[in-house]
């Protein structure tokens, strides 16, 4: 036998001697771990199907009327029910980080804004999030309204133009946000920007009401702008 391979022996079976001193050392602690690895894997499960899926089942159901009440047009009792059933405000204290206590945000924050607490309106919306476009859009233009009537007209103006480029499919809702970005971009003495937004719905949302009425908007800038 050769040194090389009789060191290779050597090493091998040193190798081999590490492992065992190593598993009669920790073996009891890595079965414990491997077990706890199992019991997390399978208790994650348990968690989610008795805990998680029955939370937002629940939450669901109370959002339901809510959303009866928000579809009425009643935003008090929206918020707060009506004495025999529970408004969005219970869902997100009561049910956090289910998808219905998240959807309460919204139907929390468009209530506040149509009932004039723009701040609690704001709290809201900000704290809203959705992967339905259609529906942050109008978040984020409620977030430009709300900041708007409380005199925050910078964020306002940034969440309007947000809201105009969050779902484009919608032509006229995009519109409409564009718009009302460029009309508070006049009204802060940002004339240039608003120019640029009433051109871009011309470009892009001609067909819209809004892109039939940005001409003169266009026309009357554009004439009031100095030759350079």
């Amino acid at each position: 036998m050769s040194d090389k391979q009789h060191s290779s022996e050597l090493d091998t079976d040193q190798v081999v001697l590490r492992v065992q001193g190593f598993f009669e050392k920790y073996g009891k602690q890595l079965a414990i771990g491997i077990t706890a690895i199992i019991l997390v894997g399978g208790g994650l499960f348990s968690y989610k199907q008795f805990i998680v899926k029955p939370k937002e089942e629940k939450a669901a159901d109370y959002l339901f009327k809510a959303q009866q009440f928000f579809s009425q047009d009643s935003s008090q009792k929206v918020l707060d029910g009506d004495g025999t059933t529970k408004g969005v405000l219970y869902v997100i204290n009561n049910f956090g980080g289910t998808k219905s206590a998240n959807l309460a945000k919204y139907y929390a924050g468009v209530s506040y804004l149509k009932l004039g607490k723009f701040d609690k309106a704001i709290e809201y919306l900000k704290d809203f999030s959705t992967d339905a476009k259609q529906v942050q859009m109008v978040a984020y233009g409620c977030l430009g309204d709300a900041y708007a009537e409380s005199g925050k007209k910078e964020d306002a103006l940034d969440y309007y133009i947000k809201a105009g480029n969050t779902f484009i499919t919608d032509e006229s809702g995009s519109a409409e946000f564009l718009f009302r970005g460029a009309l508070l971009s006049e009204t802060i003495g940002k004339e240039d920007k608003a120019l640029e937004l009433y051109k871009l719905i011309k470009e892009k949302y001609p067909k819209t009401e809004k892109g039939n009425q940005v001409d003169k908007y266009i026309n009357r800038l554009s004439s009031e702008k100095p030759d350079l």
